[in-house]
């Protein structure tokens, strides 16, 4: 079987109505940021939810698991669903599902609340994929690989902008829980500016939506990452029916979903896509930056948030000033995102995605070292973010130049599937950390959860690096 690539693909039907390249942009944009801050809002206010919420610490990482958890279910189905009905049509959906999710955590007043809405925010997961699929339509591979740049860095300037904003409401209302009603406000004027704008493509591939195949997928991965984010806890022991039920059951899902998606004549995703080595490389390194970079989160914005006097670690910061000690380095990882094309032509793809884990690397091994001075610990982990830079664009792009051109936001849906994935094991190894080492009546842990998790993220880094040395030759130039 030959190895899709972009330069064999179909000719692809024109839009139903033109649309300036300066208003499809706008959108992509707004869309992104819109995304950026639906993940980026809670970091400046997690500590103080420990209090409003009446939560520990540890409570606080099932906020990513549970997150990242619905994007695994959400990313598949709706990337199929754009490719076969139409990406602007979906994408409308996929942002009613999000808004939706935001006003319900925009009105939580309970720990329970707030994670319903993260599970229904997590359906931005598919924004990503089905954008791809609205450019992949109007440009080649070097301008997809442009627009994803672009894309990349409005998501992470959103992560900022989210952030601060966040930081601003928490900083002047006296109530904690009213900065949880941002990403509702980002994501209705995404909706409203958007809906006129996109456009949308008449081209179908035909097959149907193989929901069989889909709601496998999600069974399977979501019984397999609930059952490695709880492992180790109590009633979770790793020797429990119900531990050991979780991943075994998992792992027979998945094997049931490969034995009939092979069988499938419209599979959700074509697992054969596997059987070349750069899809299968890639979709590691997706997994092992987004561990570090996603699974971090949590962790790292609490870390900043503690005070030292009373825990015996920690920077102690408010919550806009963890805002704004975090904006470096998003807008770090969003002009790294921007200069990537450039420097993978210069190097090539191979040596950009080895210098993005070993970079990152770097960085979490410096907050190991450096934890103790403020300015020292931003520094590594800007040096972090630059590595986390060069990969979320190389992946994204690696990903959708894989796969044939009908099937572009599949291609991407399955990137930010394994990201999903990545991010969920990383919050979920933080949360088996955090919990080991909380005291009971404490809401926070003792230091040595921080040092085990960074240096678990070095090394997952250290493995991506592995992994991206056995990318082939692949370029929008040659064929692999």
């Amino acid at each position: 079987m030959t190895e899709p690539h972009a330069s064999t693909a179909p000719a692809v039907d024109s839009p139903v109505r033109a649309t300036p390249g300066v208003a499809i942009l706008v959108s992509v944009v707004l869309v992104e940021l819109s995304s950026g801050i639906t993940q980026g809002f809670l970091s400046p206010v997690l500590r103080s939810l420990t209090e409003a919420l009446n939560v520990t610490a540890a409570d606080l990482n099932w906020i990513s698991i549970a997150n990242l958890l619905a994007s695994v279910a959400f990313t598949p189905v709706l990337s199929r669903m754009g490719d076969l009905y139409g990406h602007r049509r979906i994408l409308r959906w996929n942002l009613a599902i999000v808004l939706a999710g935001s006003l319900l955590v925009g009105t939580a007043q309970s720990f329970g609340v707030l994670l319903a809405g993260q599970v229904l925010q997590g359906a931005f997961a598919g924004f990503f994929p089905l954008l791809v699929g609205i450019l992949r339509n109007r440009s080649g591979a070097a301008e997809s690989r442009r627009g994803i740049g672009i894309m990349v860095a409005a998501l992470i300037g959103g992560v900022g902008v989210g952030m601060v904003a966040s930081g601003l409401v928490a900083h002047y209302v006296a109530a904690p829980t009213a900065a949880l009603w941002v990403p509702a406000v980002a994501v209705s004027l995404a909706l409203i500016i958007t809906w006129p704008l996109l456009p949308e493509s008449d081209h179908r591939p035909g097959g149907h939506l193989d929901l069989r195949g889909g709601l496998l997928l999600s069974v399977g991965l979501v019984a397999i990452l609930l059952g490695l984010g709880q492992g180790g806890m109590p009633g979770w022991e790793w020797t429990s029916t119900r531990t050991i039920g979780c991943l075994a059951g998992g792992m027979l899902v998945i094997a049931l979903w490969i034995w009939v998606e092979l069988r499938s004549a419209a599979p959700m995703i074509d697992v054969r896509l596997f059987r070349h080595r750069n899809v299968t490389v890639v979709s590691l390194v997706a997994i092992t930056f987004s561990f570090c970079q996603l699974g971090l989160q949590v962790t790292n914005a609490i870390f900043l948030g503690t005070p030292r006097e009373q825990f015996g670690y920690g920077l102690g910061l408010a919550p806009l000033t963890i805002a704004f000690a975090m904006l470096p380095g998003m807008a770090t990882v969003a002009l790294t995102a921007l200069f990537a094309p450039a420097l993978a032509e210069r190097i090539g793809d191979r040596a950009t995605l080895v210098l993005g884990s070993l970079i990152m690397a770097v960085g979490y091994l410096g907050n190991l070292a450096f934890h103790n001075s403020l300015p020292m610990f931003l520094l590594v982990s800007i040096v972090a973010a630059v590595g986390a830079g060069l990969l979320q664009q190389s992946t994204r792009s690696l990903a959708v130049e894989s796969v044939p051109h009908d099937q572009a936001a599949v291609g991407s849906g399955i990137n930010e599937l394994f990201i999903n994935i990545g991010g969920s094991l990383g919050a979920a190894c933080a949360l088996s950390f955090t919990a080991a080492a909380t005291i009971a009546g404490s809401p926070l842990p003792t230091f040595s959860a921080y040092g085990a998790i960074w240096t678990t993220a070095a090394v997952v880094s250290l493995a991506g690096a592995g992994i991206g040395m056995l990318l082939r030759r692949n370029s929008i130039h040659a064929k692999s």
